[in-house]
């Protein structure tokens, strides 16, 4: 999940942007997002890479596997 490191919660975030990068016209090679808060203003970009299978977070927004602290 992605949360706004700020609020603590993901509650108010919101995607501006939105892209996937198809490499071969099929399969999805990259996911690019990026996040605005509308509670706190914070801006973040959250990056994964299929070719190397890795993520990329950016900005004042965190991915994080637990539970928020506030939902």
């Amino acid at each position: 999940m992605i949360t706004c490191t700020n609020c603590e919660t993901a509650q108010f975030l919101q995607i501006t942007q939105s892209r996937v990068y198809f490499e071969d016209g099929e399969m999805i090679n990259e996911i690019s997002e990026t996040y605005e808060c509308t509670l706190c203003g914070a801006t973040g970009k959250y990056v994964y890479d299929e070719d190397s299978d890795e993520e990329t977070v950016t900005g004042e927004v965190e991915h994080t596997t637990e539970r928020p602290k506030y939902a």
